[in-house]
């Protein structure tokens, strides 16, 4: 995957632009990768409506669940569906709204050094090769692209959260992502 610095775009990813980012405090500071897992209702694949919550136009009517979270403001740079499509929701020079209250060490708000790449799927459901294929060559653009990127700041949401979120969950293979990222 190729990687255009300037726009901050990968051709290979659709992109689905999200209003929901603004200006880093650093462009320069891209120095952590935040892996997430997210499945839209809770458990269920394949729709459309990570894209509409990120997008701002989750109907609360569509399912019950929406109604507490269709009015978020939220958004990450990648999301890799079950099926291996990649989609870009930010460019990477911006600021995506994805970790919420976070630290990493001893920097708090992460949103604004890091990039956010949401699985489509759970804690308890392991996520698919495909999406572990799509995952490491991404990974390894972001790290040519950014040099102050390295394995040691690849981490889940629950690490950067933990108590708060639990996401990629117990089932998220990092040995596996590890490995992949080695060969």
């Amino acid at each position: 995957m190729k990687i255009d610095t300037t726009s901050g775009v990968i051709d290979e990813a659709r992109q689905h632009l999200s209003p929901n980012c603004d200006a880093r405090p650093d462009e320069s500071d891209i120095s952590l990768i935040v892996i997430h897992g997210i499945s839209l209702p809770p458990g269920k694949y394949g729709k459309n409506y990570i894209d509409q919550l990120f997008c701002n136009q989750l109907d609360k009517n569509e399912h019950p669940y929406f109604k507490e979270i269709a009015d978020l403001k939220v958004s990450s740079h990648f999301l890799i569906r079950r099926d291996g499509e990649l989609v870009q929701y930010v460019p990477l020079q911006k600021r995506a709204w994805h970790a919420g209250a976070s630290c990493f060490g001893d920097r708090e708000r992460c949103n604004d050094f890091s990039i956010g790449i949401e699985l489509e799927g759970e804690d308890d459901s392991p996520y698919t090769e495909i999406q572990y294929q799509v995952l490491a060559p991404l990974i390894k653009s972001l790290f040519k692209a950014y040099p102050l990127l390295n394995e040691q700041a690849l981490v889940g949401h629950s690490d950067i959260a933990p108590g708060r979120k639990t996401d990629p969950g117990k089932v998220f293979d990092w040995e596996k992502l590890k490995k992949l990222l080695s060969s």
